[in-house]
């Protein structure tokens, strides 16, 4: 599927995420702990502990050529972007939402993310434009609470939330384009800058 240069690139991408989400996790909870509240630590370090998980998964299946423990790979892989984007809507919901609005699509997002990964279990190589678009759906999801959110976080906090959003989505672009040489390097590097402005907000906006 993709060449041994290709393969090289996409792990070093996303090797570049795990050794950026260890400090991000660390100043998350000093930040947590030093602004916040215990519902804060927690929220915080779910959300940490979520990228850590995608960047990590990512880097081993990209990283390993073995096919068994690539197959595996592959279905931890695609499983922790459900895990990410519920991670990430966390500390929005429980700590800077709250209320029955902020715990309901609490809810909905992680029972999302639980069928996200039963899906990919089963048919992690099928039917890859639905599970793309199933990640839009539960990202954008956060539109139902667009005005309580952009009270929350402030203008600059959701300016934050949003532009992470849209790199996201511009990646997916690449994601799905794959006679573009790299593509995959491409949509790493849009995930990336998307988790990096996703942090910001949560770190200085959310606490």
């Amino acid at each position: 599927m993709y060449t041994i240069k290709e393969e090289i690139a996409n792990a070093i991408t996303h090797g570049i995420g795990v050794l950026l989400s260890i400090p991000a996790i660390v100043f998350l909870v000093i930040f947590a702990v030093r602004y916040g509240n215990p519902l804060d630590i927690v929220s915080f370090s779910i959300f940490g502990a979520s990228m850590l998980f995608l960047y990590l998964s990512s880097t081993l299946l990209h990283s390993i050529q073995h096919k068994k423990a690539k197959d595996i790979l592959e279905i931890i892989d695609h499983s922790a972007i459900y895990v990410l984007i519920a991670g990430t809507y966390t500390p929005l919901l429980l700590s800077s939402l709250q209320g029955a609005l902020g715990y309901t699509m609490l809810a909905i997002v992680w029972g999302l993310a639980l069928c996200g990964i039963v899906f990919k279990i089963f048919f992690v190589k099928r039917f890859i434009v639905v599970s793309t678009l199933m990640y839009l759906l539960m990202g954008w999801m956060a539109i139902i609470a667009i005005k309580p959110l952009y009270t929350a976080l402030t203008g600059e906090g959701f300016a934050l939330l949003l532009l992470g959003g849209v790199l996201y989505s511009v990646g997916t672009i690449f994601y799905l384009w794959r006679k573009i040489p790299y593509h995959h390097a491409i949509w790493h590097t849009f995930v990336l800058g998307g988790s990096a402005s996703m942090f910001f907000c949560v770190l200085f906006y959310v606490a």
